[in-house]
């Protein structure tokens, strides 16, 4: 892999870290308003958010393992036959 595919990688996953910044702090809000509310257990919108914010981490470790030259996910995982 060449340095520049090593730095496109690093720059997605920083977005990537960025976003899910943004989708933990909405996560959030929804808990605080559901406890305003005074729900007893998580809405179900907090568990998709959830949820979503631990996939664009994952994308973002995968990322750079790739820029690391690892393949985290396993060799030749998304490879086609």
């Amino acid at each position: 892999m060449s340095g520049g595919s090593n730095e496109r990688f690093e720059c997605l996953a920083d977005r990537l870290d960025q976003i899910s910044d943004e989708i933990a702090e909405s996560a959030i809000e929804e808990l605080k308003t559901a406890l305003g509310r005074g729900d007893s257990k998580s809405p179900a919108t907090e568990r998709r958010l959830t949820q979503a914010r631990r996939a664009v981490e994952k994308a973002a470790h995968l990322l750079r393992g790739a820029e690391n030259g690892d393949d985290p996910a396993g060799a030749g995982s998304d490879q086609f036959d």
